[in-house]
């Protein structure tokens, strides 16, 4: 397999933010193949596809695809065992 150039995870911020009121980037999570922890921020974003793939910057398993049309969004996040998303405090 040759290696494909990508962007770090801060690129899905504005993807991501078109469909949950808050930033994903700072939300931890735990890689489901190899159980790596870390931040959106950190996954590794491959933009050549009809969408975008995140993989673990650890073991190189998918965690997220998000794919989009005008009308609707397909997000599918089974490579993350959880999401903890920071959501600010009510005033």
């Amino acid at each position: 397999m040759t290696e494909m150039s990508y962007l770090d995870g801060n690129m899905l911020d504005g993807p991501l933010r078109e469909l949950f009121a808050v930033d994903l980037s700072p939300a931890a999570s735990r890689c489901d193949h190899c159980g790596r922890l870390g931040p959106v921020a950190g996954f590794r974003v491959y933009s050549h596809a009809p969408g975008l793939v995140a993989r673990c910057p650890d073991c190189a398993g998918v965690l997220l695809r998000l794919v989009r049309a005008p009308d609707r969004a397909w997000l599918d996040l089974r490579g993350v065992t959880y999401l903890e998303v920071p959501v600010p405090l009510a005033p």
